[in-house]
Formats: structure tokens, C-alpha cells, sequence
């Protein structure tokens, strides 16, 4: 049984069979459509250039049973049963692979013109915003609201973005590598407004809480997500207690006997970089379900160990931002081109090893800095920040 259909819980569902499991797969998902792909939801589906996302998986010709708009209510690993409104389902594994939840502004859920983007629902109900060119205000300059100011921009509507940390992605970049994004904002004709929070959101307008009033025709709240793991109380299963996150070990188990978790909602123990990790990102609900289907599909005792370079992409303003690793370990940093073009990228390492690597535009530096990465590779620093010199040159 796998609790949740999107993509973790679907690449679960096909990495079992292509692991050669001949039991039984129910899918269960809590939303009406077909499972599909999130991140053309803030690209070309908002814009109107696509009609859907849904993925390329002959699920009945795999002997997947998927259930749509039933989702897990409850977990009971005693009984090795897991409860939905339709009644019980009962499982030899179960797999949460529920993802994650948009964190809410205080006081804006229910309110009219307040929108969120991570659903489908939310896609079709922002199209015909950007379509009839409405003036939007986004709470947040994370990645999520830059990529959704940049296709409103792209629609023609007045956006402003209002950030309560003092630069965009203040929780995901270093202060002075997010310093060299500020300007991409304006640089599209959208404002952004740092270093204030919001107040309150009125009729067709935002308030700040410097008393600003910004006209509003929509509101659209990206402000961060959390792990949607509520359902598993009193199940037994950890969670984690900063973040809401299941506690899975190195083979993405839980804490309890046959469950497994995996994508947005789980964190897991990285050996390569000394912490726990989770990864709100698309190539980790890609990678984790292969682990978790060779676990489950071999049955060994020991099993596969989950420890990836984590990985994510972005398209904002007219750039094409990769980000692979894991940065806050770092302990040097080196550039690679100028931040103020259109073309560099940023190389964190750790006693002389790459670590993490973040490229604008350089889709090269990506490719080659990832396998660094994976390899733990040590290099020579003058060569590094040579951005004329290809990035594996620099291995000692």
C-alpha cells in the first residue's frame, strides 16, 4: 500500500514492479486527477501552453490499483492496515509518500483573491488571473514565488513580491550569492519588497506591516511547505520535531515494521554530508522510490542505502538556475564568472572537496560539478574559479 500519488508515490509503484515485486500495489491519492508532474504547475501549465501533466504510466497494465480522491486517513501498523473513508486497506508494506503541504499566511485561508500553488486546482484556478493581466501581489520570494512572478510578468500582469527576510531565497542561498538574484526582479518590471512582512490581507488589497497599503487584485502565498505527515498520529511512527518530517534511516524505513517513507515528507540520515536531510525537491521524490522498491522488492535485511547529492532546477526571469549538493557544511567558496552577467556559478567546498554547486546559465558546470560532488572530489582552487576552464580540469 502507498499513501499518496504523486510522483514519489508513483515512482515507488513502478520501481516495484521494475524490481521485480509480484505482490499486490494499491496507490491511493487524495486528489480526483489522473497522478501527474508538479513542475510544469508554476511553468507552462499556468500560462495555458499545456493542457495537462499527467504521467506516462500505464498504471492497470502494471497491475497498479489506483484509487483517486481516497486518501489515508489513518496508519495502524499492528494491524498492518491503513484506514480511508471507504474503509480499511491492509498492506505486507506500506510506503507514506504524502509530500508536503503550503505552509498558510495567518488570517488569509478562506479569504477571496488569496491563492496557493501547488495543486493542479490551484493552476487552473491562477490561469485565467495571469490571462485577464490582473495586478498580483506573492508573498514570498522563495523558489515557488519567483518562478510564479516570472510567469505572471511573462502574462503581462503588475507584480509585486513582498519577502519578510531581508533577500529572495533567504532560506535556501548564502546573503551574498542571493544578493546577485535581487535585481533579476526588477530587471522583469516586477517589485520586490524586502525586510516586510504582511499585516493583513484586506478586499483587493495587502497591507504591510509598515502600514503600506499594495492593490491587490490577487494574492498568491508561497511562504514554504511542510511535510503533510498530521495523519500518522498515534501511529507509532517518528516524526521529527522541528519539522513535522517521518524520521527514516538510511534504508528510507520508519520507525515501525514493514513502513517505509520517501520524497517531501520523509528525512533521512546523509552520510556524505554528516546531518539529516530533507529535500522538498523533484529529483529527490525521483530518486528515493528506487531505494525504497529495491528494499522492499529483495527483502534483504540490510537493504540499499539512500545517501544522493540532492538536486533542483528553476527557471526564473529568463535564467536557468541548477543547484546540486548541500552548502551549509562548507567552510570556502569560490565564483565562477561574473554574478552580475547572465552566465556563472558558485562552487562550495569542505576541506578541499566539492560539496555543493550552484550554476546560473551553466548547465556545463552543473553536469561536471554533480559528479564532483558524488565523488567527493578535492581540487585546485585557482583552477576552480577559472570559469574559462571546464570544472573537472580542476580535480588534483
Amino acid at each position: 500500500m502507498i499513501a499518496g500519488a504523486g510522483i514519489a508515490g508513483v515512482q515507488t509503484a513502478v520501481a516495484l514492479r521494475e524490481q521485480g515485486w509480484r505482490g499486490a500495489i494499491t496507490l491511493l491519492g487524495d486528489e480526483p486527477h489522473q497522478p501527474y508532474d508538479r513542475p510544469p504547475l508554476s511553468k507552462a501549465l499556468l500560462l495555458g501552453k499545456a493542457d495537462g501533466s499527467a504521467f506516462d504510466v500505464d498504471f492497470a497494465g502494471l497491475g497498479i490499483d489506483l484509487h483517486l480522491s481516497r486518501p489515508v486517513t489513518a496508519l495502524r501498523p499492528a494491524d498492518h492496515e491503513a484506514d480511508t473513508a471507504e474503509g480499511p486497506v491492509p498492506y505486507d508494506y506500506a510506503v507514506i509518500a504524502t509530500g508536503a503541504e503550503p505552509v498558510l499566511l495567518p488570517g488569509s485561508e478562506g479569504l477571496p483573491g488569496v491563492h496557493l500553488l501547488r495543486t493542479l486546482d490551484d493552476a487552473e484556478r491562477l490561469r485565467p488571473v495571469l490571462a485577464a493581466q490582473r495586478r498580483i501581489v506573492v508573498v514570498g520570494a522563495g523558489w515557488i514565488g519567483a518562478e510564479f512572478a516570472t510567469a505572471a510578468r511573462e502574462a503581462g500582469c503588475a507584480v509585486t513580491v513582498v519577502e519578510a527576510a531581508d533577500r529572495p531565497l533567504a532560506g535556501a542561498l548564502p546573503a551574498e550569492v542571493a544578493a546577485h538574484m535581487t535585481s533579476w526582479y526588477a530587471d522583469a518590471g516586477a517589485e520586490l519588497r524586502t525586510g516586510i512582512g504582511v499585516a493583513a490581507v484586506e478586499p483587493g488589497a495587502v497591507v504591510l506591516a509598515d502600514g503600506t497599503t499594495l492593490p491587490a487584485d490577487a494574492v498568491v502565498v508561497g511562504i514554504g511547505a511542510r511535510p503533510a505527515t498530521g495523519w500518522l498520529a498515534g501511529s507509532g511512527v517518528a516524526l521529527s520535531p522541528e519539522n513535522g518530517s517521518v524520521l527514516a534511516d538510511a534504508q528510507l524505513r520508519t520507525s515501525v515494521p514493514d513502513v517505509y517513507a520517501v520524497g517531501d515528507c520523509a528525512s533521512f540520515p546523509s552520510a556524505r554530508y554528516g546531518r539529516r536531510l530533507l529535500i522538498h525537491h523533484w529529483d529527490n521524490a525521483l530518486q528515493g522510490p528506487r531505494t525504497v522498491g529495491e528494499n522492499i522488492a529483495r527483502g534483504e535485511a540490510e537493504g540499499v542505502v539512500y545517501d544522493p547529492v540532492p538536486y533542483f532546477w528553476s527557471e526564473q526571469f529568463g535564467r536557468f538556475v541548477q543547484y546540486a549538493g548541500h552548502h551549509q557544511a562548507a567552510d570556502e567558496m569560490i565564483w565562477r564568472g561574473d554574478p552580475a552577467g547572465a552566465s556563472w556559478s558558485v562552487l562550495w567546498l569542505h576541506e578541499g572537496r566539492a560539496v555543493a554547486l550552484l550554476a546560473v546559465g551553466r548547465p556545463r558546470d552543473l553536469a561536471q560539478g554533480r559528479k564532483l560532488i558524488e565523488k567527493g572530489a578535492v581540487l585546485d582552487r585557482d583552477r576552480a574559479a577559472d570559469a574559462a576552464l571546464p570544472l573537472k580540469s580542476a580535480v588534483l
